[in-house]
């Protein structure tokens, strides 16, 4: 079995977001970059089922030569190769055009990506991909197993939990708990430096998408303190301040 699992490059949950440009571009400056938290998953998942079935490991990521470091730590955690598109990820539309062209080649039996990046939390390439390629798409994806040619699967939807089954090849959209974090360790760290890490050259996409401007949220406001016999204060402050009543 091939399976191919794409990764983001975003940055870590703790890291402050600025920007620059005129609020056009984002300011890595001092930022720490990471695998997508629910990627993770993702890749975890591939990895359990590579050493329980013998399957193979390519990872993918949309992105330019500062991506590499997250791809060679996809790498160290088991993947076998990887494949770098060599382009900005502009937006979903963009992204999932170059991981479909890829996977298209590659004749993958099952694509794995986290439900959503946490940067843009889009949610969307899992479902444009599988479009793409015209195989199903499923999200979220918190249980799957593989049974020959069949994936069992379940996922979370509103009030409760989904079980189905799938012919491969299909994406999926995963987060937890498929599976555990995996930590490279030192011969995994080791061995990444000597993996197989194709660049290829973006394919043409006319995506539709412009980017105009990033805004911050709005700072929180301050905090006012009630006594808890002042029910009338509080009453008067959520209809007419908060305009909440």
């Amino acid at each position: 079995m091939k399976i191919l699992v794409c990764i983001s490059h975003v940055p870590d949950t703790t890291s402050k977001i600025n920007f620059i440009d005129n609020n056009t571009k984002f300011d890595t400056n001092g930022v720490q970059f990471i695998i997508g938290p629910y990627d993770d998953y993702a890749l975890a998942r591939a990895v359990e089922l590579k050493e329980s079935s013998g399957a193979t490991i390519t990872v993918i990521n949309v992105g330019l030569v500062d991506t590499e470091p997250t791809i060679r730590k996809a790498l160290a955690i088991g993947a076998d190769d990887a494949i770098r598109v060599n382009a900005e990820p502009t937006d979903s539309f963009f992204v999932a055009s170059q991981i479909a062209e890829q996977a298209k080649a590659g004749g993958y039996d099952l694509i794995l990506m986290g439900r959503e990046s946490i940067d843009y939390n889009s949610g969307a390439v899992h479902g444009i991909v599988g479009e793409l390629l015209g195989v199903p798409s499923i999200s979220p994806v918190m249980k799957l197993d593989i049974e020959g040619n069949t994936a069992k699967l379940a996922r979370e939807i509103e009030g409760g939990k989904e079980y189905m089954e799938v012919s491969l090849p299909f994406v999926a959209g995963c987060q937890e708990p498929i599976a555990e974090w995996k930590i490279p360790n030192m011969r995994g760290i080791m061995s990444a430096r000597t993996k197989p890490l194709k660049v290829v050259e973006p394919s043409t996409v006319d995506s539709g998408v412009k980017l105009q401007k990033f805004e911050l949220p709005p700072a929180k406001g301050s905090v006012k303190m009630i006594p808890a016999d002042n029910v009338q204060e509080l009453v008067n402050l959520l209809k007419n301040e908060a305009k909440v009543l």
